[in-house]
């Protein structure tokens, strides 16, 4: 055996993974160029190496929620690819408005057909509120009302939705509360989906970059795009909030996040999945709002990601042979990898999932939280 394979397979023994075992968290190596190439280029080859189907693995989800406690990815992080993530977000603004539109292209512009397939009826493609929910249906239901809620929507109220996606949250808020939305999207796709199933509500959904919103709203809420802001902007997007609402109205922020500050992102996320992505911490998100909002509410419900990405994956899965002549093995072993390194991500608590609630200068006899 090489170097490279002790190595790895040293690594991987006391979190009980196994290489060419029979248990459904073993490693099945295909190719042994893997070691090598896992070493050299740390999560991005060993992400790159399932897509070139060098290896696979029976509970890829729960493989890597292994990899996770024992910090195995930490342990061969030190590599170029890293390094060069590192120092691309020190030395440019990955989150300028001449990349702002990249990860619409990338990500959210591949396809209406796999995101609906994925998805939920509404298209809601962020973190589903499981609390009394079984199945993502309900979830996603849940989630959305409990935002209207939290931010205590009232009809006829002028709501901003910064990054609409499908319009799944303003089609909601319009036809249950009654309410008027503006969404904005860096996404084509979105916007030509979006206004057709928003067709004949109060729902406006536009092409647009934040930064170039100048304009009053009772309310604002933001669900599942601060992760594509960067640290290098998120002082200039609370800013852009605090200009945008009203004196007694309340912003509310759901985002993924992390538990370290850092300045970039994953290296196989930003090449395959999200470019110029990053994940807040509670230190930059609270330093970026400071002086500008007062936070009245911190909830934090990241174990529901997990089921909510566990239910994409079985869904893309189940649709993928009315998908596949379109997307080829490649990009299906990519999106796969991606549902389940993420899904991994939130089990053993490296991410979470937050929504948090700003006020300008609190409201009238205080907020009561929700759950």
């Amino acid at each position: 055996m090489t170097q490279a394979r002790n190595f790895i397979e040293g690594l991987l023994k006391p979190a009980g993974i196994g290489l060419q075992g029979d248990r459904s968290i073993d490693i099945r190596v295909h190719d042994e160029r893997l070691f090598d190439r896992v070493l050299r280029a740390g999560s991005l080859g060993f992400g790159e190496s399932y897509m070139d189907a060098w290896w696979d693995c029976g509970a890829l989800d729960e493989m890597l929620t292994r990899v996770f406690h024992a910090k195995i990815d930490q342990a061969v992080a030190r590599n170029p690819s890293v390094w060069l993530a590192a120092i691309r977000a020190r030395l440019f603004n990955l989150g300028s408005t001449t990349r702002a539109f990249e990860v619409g292209e990338k990500h959210y512009d591949i396809g209406n057909d796999l995101y609906e397939a994925m998805l939920d009826s509404r298209m809601v493609y962020t973190c589903g509120y499981w609390k009394n929910a079984s199945n993502l249906e309900e979830a996603q239901e849940a989630k959305l009302d409990l935002v209207c809620k939290k931010i205590g929507l009232q009809k006829g109220q002028r709501i901003l939705d910064i990054g609409c996606g499908w319009g799944s949250f303003a089609k909601f808020a319009a036809e249950r509360y009654g309410t008027k939305v503006v969404g904005v999207t860096i996404s084509k796709e979105q916007v030509e989906l979006g206004r057709k199933r928003c067709e004949g509500l109060p729902v406006e959904i536009r092409l647009q970059d934040y930064r170039e919103l100048d304009e009053k709203f009772d309310h604002i809420v933001s669900l599942g795009m601060f992760e594509h802001v960067g640290v290098k902007n998120y002082r200039r997007y609370m800013e852009v909030v605090e200009r945008c609402l009203r004196e007694n109205g309340l912003f509310l922020l759901h985002t993924i996040g992390q538990n370290n500050s850092t300045h970039y992102t994953d290296p196989w996320i930003e090449k395959y999945i999200f470019p110029n992505s990053m994940l807040p911490s509670v230190q930059q998100i609270a330093a970026a709002s400071e002086g500008l909002f007062v936070m009245e509410d911190w909830h934090n419900f990241g174990a529901d990601y997990d089921k909510t990405l566990l239910a994409w994956y079985y869904n893309t899965e189940k649709a993928w042979p009315n998908l596949r002549g379109k997307y080829s093995e490649r990009f299906h072993r990519m999106w796969r990898f991606y549902l389940l390194s993420c899904a991994a991500t939130f089990r053993s608590c490296r991410n979470q999932l937050w929504q948090i609630v700003f006020s300008k200068n609190g409201p009238p006899g205080g907020y009561a939280s929700l759950r």
